[in-house]
């Protein structure tokens, strides 16, 4: 299954009827995006599992990371941010303010716009979870050093930068 392409992956036709490598010949372990499926999917299964413990869900605690973050959101960029479907963060915002951990309030120049805060009982139950979710980081970089973690956030946001369909 490991192929390796002897051409440049990364090549930029000039003429745009030249042939594309095939993924046969780049191999799917040479190939990112597949690889950063898998890394995420395995990242997703873990943090559920850990998060079990603390009866938490992963939309949950996406939810609560960014409200630790920030003073408000809007439902709309609490989606973007967590990477959520908003009917599903919407349900998930329902259940968190059910539990006393968030609050909605409309705001008062336009009252559609609903901003999301996290209350103290909501950063308590999120100061609960990081410890968790910051050891399976940890095991996620193993092996890891610094520099090439620094250097791969930069390459991950200029990837981000190209597929961004949101201003944030």
């Amino acid at each position: 299954m490991e192929q390796r392409f002897s051409g440049n992956i990364m090549r930029k036709a000039k003429d745009p009827s030249a042939p594309r490598p095939a993924l046969g010949e780049i191999g799917i372990n040479q190939f990112a995006p597949y690889l950063m499926n898998r890394i995420a999917a395995r990242w997703n299964a873990n943090m559920a599992e850990a998060l079990k413990a603390h009866d938490m869900t992963t939309t949950k605690m996406r939810a609560l990371a960014i409200l630790s973050l920030s003073s408000s959101v809007t439902i709309n960029e609490l989606s973007v941010y967590t990477v959520i479907e908003q009917s599903t963060m919407s349900r998930t915002l329902d259940s968190l303010e059910e539990q006393g951990l968030i609050r909605r309030q409309p705001r008062p120049e336009d009252m559609r716009i609903r901003d999301v805060s996290i209350t103290e009982q909501g950063r308590i139950a999120f100061d609960r979870v990081w410890p968790t979710m910051y050891e399976l980081f940890q095991q996620l970089f193993d092996g890891v050093e610094e520099e090439e973690y620094r250097a791969f956030i930069s390459t991950l946001h200029r990837i981000l930068r190209n597929v961004r369909k949101h201003d944030i």
